[in-house]
């Protein structure tokens, strides 16, 4: 019997190599998501904090150069806020990008797999033919030598 070999092998390894690239672009590209949004989170939290801070020095009575030093670092802070949002909107289309590669090379390898699964199928069959024939063919020699004899 000879030993099934897909004429697509090459072909398919290549695609699953490609596929583990992509897989790994992806997950930088979440990592890179996740690090920036927890910045951003941060940063909001921070300013919320401020405000709160704020509010209370207002409550017992803060001088003015108190009051616009936290105003010129609220306005910092937001600042910083826009800049890191427009990160995050950069690093979540890249991530997304990443993630529509990776699902069309999960799909170019999986037709592969296919395609590799349904010509070991009608190899298999093939094979099971020939056995067949074989079998015949031994069990024809073997009544003609009963016969001869």
């Amino acid at each position: 019997m000879l030993q099934y070999q897909y004429r697509f092998e090459k072909v398919l390894t290549i695609r699953e190599q490609e596929k583990q690239h992509t897989e790994m672009a992806y997950k930088q590209a979440v990592n890179s998501f996740e690090e920036v949004a927890t910045k951003l989170y941060e940063l909001l939290k921070k300013k919320e904090e401020l405000i709160e801070f704020q509010n209370d020095k207002l409550k017992i009575g803060a001088t003015i150069d108190e009051i616009h030093h936290y105003a010129k670092f609220l306005g910092s802070l937001e600042h910083s806020i826009t800049d890191m949002q427009q990160k995050v909107i950069q690093a979540r289309t890249k991530m997304n990008w990443h993630e529509q590669k990776l699902v069309e090379k999960n799909l170019e390898v999986r037709k592969f797999e296919k395609m590799r699964e349904k010509d070991f199928e009608a190899y298999k069959e093939e094979q099971d033919k020939l056995e067949m024939l074989r079998l015949d063919e031994i069990s024809l020699l073997m009544y003609n030598k009963k016969e001869i004899r």
